[in-house]
């Protein structure tokens, strides 16, 4: 088609601006005229088709390129999101399996912590055992008064928000054992013994760091544990309010203190024995 249209126009222009009409005059015979007039109307009509063919077809291609080119650049656009994609997906990926092999080692450090905790319950159970067994301790004159009447209004040995609550053992990240309670105060804290009594116990413990052990008679204990520092000493007496301690760090890495009640040498709920928190 195009070579055609370029070899007609060419044959056009070397006719001149008025081709048609030289063709005409170049015709002497009227009869002969009458049939080039139709044959040059007949060659002009399909000139006009020809460039009107072309310059659609032109159009279209025009057309057909736009088109290309903006599927050129959505696919482009759309390569730069599959990759941005796939690099989020492989992060996601990484992120997930760096959780699971935390959450497996958290699993693998809470067993081992509760293993611990209860090896060191047995072996606490134990010395308050051996505390009970041991030679009848004769009251000093001037001795306080028994712990029992002081249930629910004995003070705490420090003021704080509880943590973890009695009997909450296992089930809670933060508990160090089930039998006592958690207390969050600051470190260096001072701690204050919660009735009189003498001390049966002061120094480090295996799963409750440095511990401080009350005996107030009768078989009923208080336990201080977790202390950044013990200040009391095996043997001494204290009375209701006296310093046994500062308060450290609990098992879980937070500053508090480990509390416990031991009552006939059985663990009880100490919120029952301490004052209502107002």
């Amino acid at each position: 088609m195009r070579p055609a249209l370029e070899g007609r126009m060419v044959e056009l222009y070397k006719l001149g601006g008025a081709g048609y009409v030289r063709m005409l005059f170049n015709v002497s015979d009227l009869k002969e005229f009458g049939r080039a007039y139709r044959m040059v109307s007949a060659l002009a009509a399909v000139d006009g088709q020809r460039a009107a063919d072309h310059k659609k077809r032109l159009e279209q291609l025009h057309a057909a390129r736009a088109v290309l080119e903006q599927r050129r650049a959505d696919m482009a656009r759309l390569q730069q999101d599959a990759e941005a994609a796939r690099i989020a997906a492989e992060r996601a990926a990484a992120s997930r399996a760096q959780l699971i092999a935390q959450i497996d080692r958290r699993r693998d450090l809470t067993a081992e912590l509760a293993s611990e905790l209860q090896t060191a319950q047995q072996k606490l159970q134990q010395t308050l055992g051996a505390l009970n067994a041991g030679a009848p301790r004769a009251a000093p004159e001037g001795s306080a008064l028994p712990i029992r009447p002081f249930r629910g209004a004995l003070d705490w040995p420090a003021a704080g928000r509880i943590m973890s609550r009695f009997g909450q053992g296992a089930a809670s990240a933060l508990a160090t054992s089930p039998n006592g309670i958690q207390i969050a105060v600051a470190e260096g804290t001072p701690i204050h013994a919660v009735h009189d009594g003498t001390v049966a116990f002061a120094g480090p413990f295996s799963g409750y760091g440095n511990l401080v052990i009350v005996d107030h008679g009768a078989q009923t204990f208080s336990l201080y544990g977790q202390l950044g520092a013990a200040q009391a000493e095996r043997g001494a007496r204290v009375d209701r309010g006296d310093t046994v301690g500062l308060a450290g760090r609990v098992m879980s890495g937070f500053p508090g203190l480990y509390f416990e009640m031991r009552v006939d040498g059985k663990p009880v709920d100490p919120l029952e024995w301490l004052k209502k928190i107002p």
